[in-house]
């Protein structure tokens, strides 16, 4: 079956940086596309950022557009999101997801597999 399980969450202060990881297994990676979404507490879910399945174009939220980077290693099925620049508004709990094809949406429900999520704590 499809397993998705992130890595990298962490307590860091405003200004620093935190890179994210999530691998997948149970699935032909390169084919799909992959997104990386955030929830605070007592807030919807809510798109970061999402990336082709070969890596080409990527697509950002404008609240981490110039701050937030996604890629992907492909021989790795591993799905990366570098976070520059942090504010304590970045705090929540980071999930990545396999979309429904190889080109991203921002839309939640178009990621069909989901990782457990970590958890990124920003101090102001």
């Amino acid at each position: 079956q499809v397993q998705l399980v992130e890595s990298g969450g962490g307590l860091v202060q405003a200004g620093g940086s935190l890179r994210l990881s999530c691998t997948a297994s149970g699935l032909t990676f390169s084919i799909w596309a992959m997104g990386w979404f955030r929830q605070a507490p007592g807030k919807e879910r809510e798109f970061v950022a999402a990336i082709t399945g070969n890596g080409g174009r990527t697509y950002y939220a404008d609240s981490v557009k110039g701050r937030f980077t996604i890629s992907r290693d492909n021989a790795k099925n591993t799905v990366y999101l570098q976070m520059n620049s942090l504010k304590a508004e970045d705090t929540a709990n980071y999930y990545c997801a396999r979309g429904r094809s190889f080109s991203p949406t921002m839309d939640v429900h178009n990621y069909y597999y989901w990782g457990q999520g970590t958890q990124v704590t920003v101090s102001s």
